[in-house]
């Protein structure tokens, strides 16, 4: 594949190619674990022989790449890298790390980083070829979500450091659909420039697209009538939860397709949501991705098994990631899926992070199952947060939200009974559920911040 355009002998029903590289999304599975397996020894020996930090990392446990003669073996023999790892790496190695290929300035396309939220903004640095290759990612999953070039595509995710954005820009252009990169501006704005120019696409976080669903309804627009058709979200958990896909979908009228990847492994994307709702297709020829044991990151789990995702670029060379661990959970789906396409799935997309897990009444807890209970609840706002506290020696949780516009007056006991009915079923235990009255949660624009700690700092 190139700049060429898509590759497919069938046709959908506007009449453009099904896929966007028919022979490649279609590829039997064991055909492309041998490609798999030659690209993996391929970074693997690129990385030991050029990098030092990987050299350093691989000699300190005993590795060496011609350990790796299957999949398997990778899974089983090479140690992950993790975040702290690679700022601690950036730290003495400015800018981008002992990780990174020497980039000359006429070699680098892009510069990006982390947000930086918890200290210094991890930096990226990526050569003109990844960017590039890159580019053709992003629309084989655009194409797969339903994006076509007679699409006008309007941006809600912020540009700067953060990737984000710039991958659903990356795509669209790429497939030569209209572009639209308004990003983050004021929310009615947004309605109103969708509304004037009839844009048919529109990208954001979920929490984004279920916060503009209050604007609509404030503002009295009617979002279902307006001419966007597919909602391409990413950026956080939810937009491949079957609960919180419904609400977004059902207020949108149009159908959500959650994109996801992580500053790690940008520019590349790691997965899309698939039109027939099975989930998310996983790029594994261009981001290998592994579901293993989350206490031994070593140990493969078999398919539909819950585990801790590691992840590995097969073709990047300019700042290449193998077997970085984010810390996020979820579980596999090897059938080829109803779109003829077989790569491997996720069924509800990344459940969360395994160090946002809560443990109550000896229950795990991810914010994601909250939301999945909550989005059960049609009364309910948009909004909630989760409070932790410290009583006696045990961890309890509170479940604070908001009654909507949906819920009658009056009704706010038995939206309450029915929330925390619904926690119960999802998460196995009791939780108690706090209406508040509707604003009082601040409202989210980008990426939302569910959990409140206020246990007391050990």
């Amino acid at each position: 594949m190139g700049a060429s355009g898509p590759r497919s002998v069938s046709t959908d029903e506007r009449g453009f190619p099904r896929y966007w590289d028919e022979e490649r999304e279609t590829l039997d599975p064991g055909k492309r674990e041998g490609l798999i397996l030659e690209r993996i020894q391929h970074q693997l020996a690129y990385v030991y022989a050029e990098l030092p930090f990987y050299r350093r990392h691989y000699d300190a446990h005993g590795f060496h790449p011609a350990q790796v003669r299957s999949v398997e073996d990778f899974t089983t023999k090479v140690p992950v890298i993790t975040k702290k790892m690679l700022i601690a790496d950036q730290a003495e190695y400015p800018p981008y790390g002992s990780y990174a290929r020497d980039l000359k300035a006429g070699e680098i396309a892009r510069i990006h980083g982390s947000s930086g939220t918890s200290g210094t903004p991890t930096m990226y640095a990526v050569s003109k070829a990844d960017w590039d290759r890159a580019g053709d990612v992003h629309a084989m999953a655009q194409w797969c979500a339903g994006i076509r070039p007679d699409d006008i595509v309007q941006v809600g995710f912020p540009f700067g450091l953060f990737f984000g954005g710039w991958g659903v820009v990356q795509g669209a252009e790429r497939i030569g659909a209209t572009l639209f990169p308004l990003a983050i501006t004021e929310s009615e704005r947004h309605l109103e420039l969708m509304a004037r120019l009839g844009s048919t696409v529109f990208s954001a976080t979920p929490s984004y697209c279920i916060h503009l669903l209050s604007v609509a309804e404030k503002l009295g627009i009617d979002l279902p009538g307006n001419t966007v058709r597919r909602l391409l979200v990413g950026g956080e958990p939810g937009g491949a939860l079957p609960n919180t896909r419904k609400v977004i979908e059902e207020g949108w009228g149009a159908t959500a397709a959650d994109c996801g990847s992580t500053s790690e492994m940008y520019p590349f994307q790691t997965s899309v949501a698939c039109t027939e709702g099975t989930g998310t297709h996983l790029y594994i020829d261009e981001v290998f991705t592994e579901v293993v044991e989350a206490d031994d990151l070593n140990a493969p789990v078999p398919a539909r098994a819950r585990g801790a995702v590691v992840y590995t670029h097969l073709w990047r060379d300019s700042q290449p990631m193998i077997r970085f661990a984010p810390g996020d959970e979820t579980y596999l789906d090897t059938e080829t899926c109803r779109c003829g396409r077989t790569y491997p799935r996720m069924p509800e997309g990344v459940l969360g992070r395994l160090d946002d897990m809560l443990v109550i009444r000896g229950a795990n807890v991810f914010p994601s199952a909250v939301e999945t209970a909550l989005r059960s609840v049609p009364e309910l706002g948009p909004e909630f947060r989760i409070l932790v506290r410290r009583v006696g020696a045990m961890d309890e949780m509170t479940v604070q939200t908001e009654l909507g516009p949906a819920a009658a007056p009056g009704s706010e006991s038995e939206a309450a009974r029915r929330a925390e009915d619904a926690l119960k079923r999802v998460l196995q235990i009791r939780v108690p559920v706090e209406l508040l009255a509707p604003g009082t949660i601040p409202e989210t624009t980008f990426k939302a911040r569910r959990v409140v700690d206020e246990r007391p700092k050990s």
